[in-house]
């Protein structure tokens, strides 16, 4: 059969058993199926030919023939069974040359493909037969199609009949959350953009104006790092040797080189950006749109410059936002390697130490995990109500080390019970002192030099490197006899996420935009429905977020990045403060700032303007992306047509740092929400639940996934990073488990299909080579299929100009006919809601267990044997429902559904030039025939618990089975189609015979029940161990019971409701129904037996009296 399943595997895997739905049939069979077609024809199945053969249809065999062909199958089969058995009894396991000679036949790897196409050409379809695509080989399929895509203008807006009007649809517009110009893209990018481009697919095909808009940010610190580092390897220069004019010129370049990395993956994954409109963040009008913003902002009080803590990174030299910063956490106490010392640093302890009483003999104990901060303390604070230090409060500690007296404050703040209840403070190097140092009016001392030693405020220490003045400082401390003791204490340290260096809270003046007035507007739009964020939980977090923002510091000590357009204003006979927020203007252009400074100053001479070296956060210019990469601040007509966006998806860990920064500014600045709807992924992991990152060297590349790699060099990878020597082993042992046989190639699809499929709104993602391998064969499954379908056309042949039903299909015609059209409206609407996972569930049902195990199968006597009339129909409607369903699913598989739409016939009057801009199937209420459904899965019910049932209890021949309609309707079609039935039950059945409910329930019988409609008996009587049978049945009823309860308790969970999508709870009710199904068909059969085994002693006691 053209779609064996034992037929397609992955050139040089090993071919598995044929199985499928529904088995071979005989020639009677055959005979009756035709037979039946001309009243109602159901169930057709016949001997076919390969899908390829473009002539078979031409030939009819002969009898003769076909019985001919049915004895050699058998004996081939018979024959197979042999070996099969003969070499199960020999060895269960393979031997080691066995093993060897199948591993080298595995990683056997094909000659090249070279694609004949000339870049931006179409692509030259050949023969489907010839060795390259007599299967699916994704690298085959997937070539020369995007160019062609790119060079037709196919992702460009389609605007509608007026110039520059979207069309009547709509517009559907999404700007890439744009990736870091240093970055390697990662499975999570794949992600990303899977889900992303499926949704812009879909509604170009709709009919929408569509812009998916391609970029990417410039990455201040990230790429800075980056060039810097490689400065330093190549040339053994720094930054400050090149000068910032020619530093920012060599990142430019490195950043040209880059980029065109990350634009051939996204590419390779098919995503129909389009390219023409490229923003990068760093380009001259989202650079005129960060100076206008800031400028703006300032003008109106919301950004100010002022005295405050920020994440300092001593080996980048720079502050971090929040998001830069990882907290790692530590049990105890911990040696670790910090950037710029030889020797381990000590963490996790915590150390008490005293502070003598100014002008009295004693003492107050405190204690802190950082003693090197002590030198810059300016005070202590203690409970009000703590008895042992009430006598303190209003009292000075004398430091030790330096000229400062330390006043003793009581404040709520402090927890009594913590350490020694006294707590020391140092407001210029912690945020809680900070925050108490204000409220006590303490004094703010700085220790720290930008490069991490101690400056001239610690005494003796000064010029000391802060982690050697760790050790220092207790040394000194245990001469003066202060020093108490260290305990081991956990703690969480903050490490650069870019350097991995400890980071610093330290004081310094920035610039901070003041964030309590602009977060109202953005919290109010989500509540007032404007902007939709999903899932649930994630809104919740937005609006946690948001409600306890604090003030957002801009600056970064960068050369790389957007020179905050502000200006000291030197004024002649005056020595300002850089911190003092008065002496500070900003300007679009100098020339602005010079008369703004004028008019500030009246009357004074002004002598300069000292522009602000810093750049700002890279955040600052992310987050007004989706208005600056259509035009803002000019009134462009993509502005102007295309804005608000329609949808950003993006993941949740980024919902605060960017996602609600982009909302506040958008409605600041444009008076509009930046997009209607964000839709947040969930967070890919490694096949054992870890996540990816590079630190462990478990990250998946997709180009991997897409185009194979072998498990050496994956090896060989985890050698060219920084992985730490440690974690390479554990890498390699992952890799060895995950990847034994490397990555086969997958493809775009199938990686695409995969993601999209994974993707239920819910839990973290756990990413399984296995799954994508999967998805791989399914997309050969609908190769094959449209193979034997173009097979199956004459040549010349076209399709009916509307795709319609004409009255005259069979029933399983009008079956498919029906699921393909509901299959479009749930897909379409699983789309609308964002059910992604649904989505794809639906289309991989409808196109392998409706279109491929049944239609297919069942069609294939039709048109092989059936009358002219009868071909011809089962044709038209394989035509139908094949074209529709690679339409249907073209958002999702672009590469191949494009390969095979290609090759079909067109439609009188249809010009469409590619599936790309084919319209997207919509719900045809003519084709929706429930009651043709409903009798026909009632026969495949039948059909289907009959093999299960014979398979059960190994009932080769002669089977002798019951079908038992439950109602009128079913009792009716059941009676009318029993042959059908017995069709597609296999030819090991013998007789069928329909009762009604009305009638005795068959005797000496295993049960399956088919639904609430008909229930299967399959005669077992004399042909099976009653005692055997029944403990088998109970082992497995009980099996069946336990998994039963069990689902019962996952979705009985107090949370489950909340926390999973309706696709979720709908497939994990469905589980519960299977199971207990399942448990009563074993519990019928156990009945059945009992009662034939009671007949059975019965038969014997009367044998005995007779006798």
């Amino acid at each position: 059969m053209a779609l064996n399943a034992a037929s397609h595997n992955i050139p040089g895997e090993n071919t598995g058993p044929a199985t499928g739905q529904p088995p071979s049939v005989s020639k009677e069979t055959a005979e009756t199926l035709v037979n039946a077609s001309q009243q109602d024809p159901i169930g057709q199945q016949a001997p076919g030919r390969d899908g390829g053969d473009k002539d078979a249809g031409k030939k009819v065999k002969s009898e003769k023939e076909l019985e001919k062909e049915r004895q050699k199958a058998e004996k081939a089969k018979k024959f197979a069974e042999k070996q099969a058995k003969k070499q199960t009894q020999t060895s269960d396991q393979p031997s080691k040359k066995q093993e060897k000679k199948q591993q080298s036949k595995e990683t056997e790897v094909r000659p090249q493909y070279v694609e004949e196409t000339p870049a931006g050409e179409k692509k030259i379809l050949k023969s489907l037969d010839d060795a390259d695509r007599k299967a699916y080989i994704p690298g085959v399929v997937e070539s020369a199609w995007y160019a062609w895509w790119e060079k037709q203008g196919f992702f460009m807006p389609e605007y509608g009949q007026k110039a520059l009007d979207v069309k009547d649809k709509g517009a559907f517009t999404i700007v890439i959350p744009p990736p870091n110009v240093t970055g390697s893209l990662h499975c999570g990018h794949a992600l990303a953009t899977s889900l992303q481009d499926t949704l812009i697919r879909w509604y170009r095909m709709k009919g929408f104006t569509t812009l998916y808009l391609p970029g990417c940010d410039h990455a201040g610190i990230a790429t800075q790092t980056v060039v810097e580092n490689m400065l330093r390897r190549r040339e053994n220069k720094s930054r400050y040797d090149l000068g910032r004019q020619r530093f920012v010129e060599r990142v430019q370049e490195w950043k040209e080189e880059y980029y065109q990395n990350i634009t051939r993956v996204l590419k390779r994954l098919g995503a129909s950006f389009d390219w023409t409109r490229e923003a990068f963040t760093m380009d001259e009008n989202l650079s005129a749109a960060v100076t206008e913003c800031f400028v703006r902002l300032h003008d109106e009080g919301y950004i100010y410059r002022s005295n405050r803590l920020v994440n300092w990174c001593v080996k980048l030299n720079t502050a971090l936002s929040s998001i830069e910063v990882d907290n790692k956490e530590l049990e105890g106490r911990t040696l670790l390697d910090v950037p710029g010392y030889e020797r381990k640093v000590e963490f996790g302890v915590i150390t008490h130490f005293c502070y003598p009483i100014d002008g009295e003999d004693i003492k107050i104990e405190v204690a802190t995990t950082r003693p090197e901060t002590m030198l810059g303390d300016t005070g202590i604070a203690v409970h009000p109500n703590d008895q042992r230090y009430k006598h303190l409060v209003g009292k000075k500690a004398r430091h030790p080390f330096v000229d400062r007296l330390l006043p003793i404050i009581a404040d709520e703040y402090v927890d009594p019970e913590f350490g020694t209840g006294a707590v020391k403070l140092t407001p210029a190097h912690d945020p809680n002192d900070f925050n108490l140092g204000n409220k006590h009016k303490l004094d703010f001392v700085n220790i720290l030099n930008d490069n991490g030693t101690l400056n001239a405020h610690t005494g003796k220490f000064e010029g000391q490197k802060r982690f050697d003045a760790r050790y220092s400082v207790v040394d000194e401390l245990t001469k003066l006899g202060l020093f108490v003791k260290k305990e081991s204490n956990p703690m969480k340290i903050p490490l650069c996420s870019r350097s991995k260096d400890v980071v610093e809270p330290v004081i310094r003046p920035q610039w901070w935009m003041k964030m309590k007035e602009l977060a109202a507007p953005a919290i109010k739009a989500v509540r007032d429905g404007e902007i939709k964020i999903k899932p649930e939980s994630a809104e919740r977090s937005y609006y946690r977020w948001m409600e306890n923002v604090n003030d957002w510091c801009l600056s970064r000590q960068l050369w790389w990045g957007h020179q905050i357009p502000a200006y000291f204003i030197e004024v002649e006979g005056q020595r300002g403060d850089d911190s003092d927020n008065s002496l500070w203007i900003t300007g679009r252009t100098e020339q602005e700032a010079r008369e703004k400074a004028e008019k500030r100053f009246p009357g004074k001479k002004i002598t300069g303007l000292r522009r602000d070296e810093d750049v700002l956060d890279t955040w600052f210019s992310s987050g007004l992306w989706p208005f600056s990469s259509l035009g803002w601040p000019k009134q462009t007509v993509d502005f102007e047509k295309l804005f608000p966006t329609s949808v950003l998806e993006t993941g949740w860990d980024i919902l605060f740092f960017w996602v609600a920064r982009m909302i506040f500014l958008s409605i600041k600045l444009t008076g509009q929400v930046p997009f209607k709807e964000v839709y947040c992924h969930s967070l890919i992991r490694d096949s054992e639940g870890r996540k990816m990152s590079k630190s462990l060297g478990n990250v998946v590349d997709p180009v991997d996934i897409m185009e194979s790699i072998s498990l050496e060099k994956l090896h060989a990878k985890l050698l060219t990073g920084n992985l730490d020597p440690k974690e390479v082993k554990n890498a390699t042992n992952y890799q060895k488990k995950a990847f034994p046989q490397g990555i086969p190639e997958c493809g775009a699809d199938a990686l695409r299909f995969s993601l999209v499929k994974y993707t239920t709104g819910g839990s973290d993602i756990n990413l399984d080579i296995k799954v994508i391998e999967a998805d791989r064969r399914f997309c050969n499954k609908v190769y094959q299929a449209t193979k034997y379908v173009l097979g199956k056309l004459e040549p010349g042949w076209r399709p009916q100009k509307i795709a319609k039903k004409t009255g005259h299909e069979s029933l399983p015609e009008r079956w498919i006919l029906s699921k393909y059209t509901i299959t479009t409206r749930d897909v379409n609407q699983a789309l609308t809601d964002r059910q992604f996972s649904r989505a794809v569930g639906l289309i991989y049902s409808y196109f392998y267990d409706c279109l491929c195990d049944v239609y297919i199968e069942n069609s294939k006597a039709i048109i092989q044997d059936g009358t002219a009339a009868e071909r011809l129909s089962a044709v038209e409607t394989l035509y139908t429902v094949l074209e529709g369903g690679l339409t249907m699913m073209a958002p999702f598989m672009p590469f191949l559904t494009e390969e095979l739409w290609q090759r079909l016939p067109r439609r009188d009057g249809d010009e469409t030039k590619s599936i790309t801009i084919a319209s997207y199937p919509e719900y045809d209420p003519v084709m929706d025939d429930r009651h043709s459904e409903a009798a026909y899965d009632l026969i495949l019910g039948c059909s289907k618990g009959v093999r299960s049932l014979m398979a059960e209890y190994s009932i080769k021949d002669e089977g002798k089975a019951y079908v038992q309609a439950l109602d009128a309707t079913s009792y009716e079609t059941a009676k009318a189609e029993v042959q059908s039935i017995r069709a597609l039950s296999g030819k090991g059945v013998a007789q069928i015979a329909v009762l009604s409910a009305s009638q005795p329930t068959p005797t000496g019988c295993a049960v399956f029940a088919v639904s609430a409609s008909a229930a299967v008996f399959l005669e077992v009587k004399g042909r099976v161990n009653i005692d055997t049978e029944i403990t088998k049945a109970q082992t497995k009823m009980k099996k069946a019971a336990d998994g039963a309860t069990k689902q019962r308790k996952i979705l009985d969970a107090s949370d489950f409701t909340d926390r999973v999508s309706e696709a979720v709870k709908a497939a994990e009710q469905q589980k519960l129904e299977d199971l207990l199904v399942e448990q009563r068909n074993y519990e019928r059969s156990i009945e059945q037996f009992e009662r034939l085994k009671l007949d059975d002693l019965n038969g014997v006691d009367a044998k005995a009296r007779a006798s």
